[in-house]
This record gives C-alpha cells, sequence and structure tokens, in this order.
C-alpha cells in the first residue's frame, strides 16, 4: 500500500511539474496593435508632487503637446497614484505612438520638432529637468507596451 502511494503521490507531482501547453494562438484568439505606449514609471518624493507637476506641465505636457499637434505622437498621459506612498512609483508618464517606426530616430523630425520648439524652450527644459527634477522624483522603471486584445470565447 505505502509503494501504490508513492507511486500515485509521483504521479500527481510530475503532472504538476509539466509546463501546460499554449492554447491561444496570435491573430485568432487576440490580435497586437500596431500602436505602441511608452510608460516611465516615477517615485516622486513625498509631500513634492505638486512641484513635480507643475515642472512636468513646463516641459513634459508641453513639449508633448507640440509632438502631438505635429503628428509625431497620439497621445500623452500623466497617471498619478491614489495611494503615492505604496510601492515603487506613484506616478505613471504614458505616450502613444501609431507604431514602433514613430520611435526611430528621424532627423527631419527632429529638426521640424527643434524649428517650432525654439532655442529658448530648449535651454528651460534643459535647466528644469537637470536641476529641480532630481530633487524631487526618481525614474523606477521605462516600459514599451502594446495593447492585446483578446477575442470573446
Amino acid at each position: 500500500m505505502k509503494n501504490f502511494a508513492k507511486i500515485v503521490t509521483t504521479i500527481a507531482l510530475a503532472g504538476f511539474a509539466t509546463p501546460a501547453m499554449a492554447q491561444l494562438e496570435p491573430y485568432t484568439d487576440y490580435t497586437v496593435s500596431d500602436s505602441v505606449s511608452s510608460v516611465t514609471t516615477v517615485k516622486v518624493n513625498a509631500n513634492m508632487m505638486d512641484h513635480y507637476l507643475e515642472g512636468l506641465r513646463k516641459t513634459w505636457v508641453t513639449t508633448n503637446e507640440m509632438s502631438k499637434e505635429m503628428g509625431h505622437i497620439e497621445s500623452y498621459a500623466i497617471y498619478v497614484s491614489d495611494l503615492p506612498a505604496s510601492g515603487d512609483f506613484n506616478l505613471l508618464l504614458v505616450v502613444r505612438f501609431a507604431n514602433t517606426a514613430d520611435l526611430a530616430p528621424n532627423k527631419a523630425r527632429y529638426e521640424a520638432f527643434m524649428r517650432e520648439w525654439g532655442e529658448a524652450n530648449k535651454l528651460e527644459n534643459e535647466e528644469i529637468t537637470a536641476t529641480v527634477y532630481p530633487d524631487l522624483r526618481e525614474i523606477t522603471g521605462e516600459y514599451l507596451l502594446r495593447e492585446l486584445r483578446m477575442k470573446p470565447e
């Protein structure tokens, strides 16, 4: 009887150790979006969120608004945690691009943007990001994400 119990236990454990077979098929069971989102996770220091958001409005929002108007990006967003002291980040910066090609270096797009942006804005942006932001936050991660759309069963 002890041998039978050992055999049953061994078979049961082997069943759990066997890797599951993938059952979903890309483009049959789900689709992958062409668009890609660049997501930056940020840990803003305690009591500094409003200061950081003020800086973002002058730098990140302004540059992304111009990029959107020029057709370089589809959209952008800032997400702030309702629980700012929990986890590795409490703010997300998200920029959505139409496709991966829009992330690639492009001299013509860069030059067009810099003509619109201007030297004064460039210098102010560099000043804020180099001297103010390091005291307010830490960038904890950067990700490129694609949306998967599951088809119903």
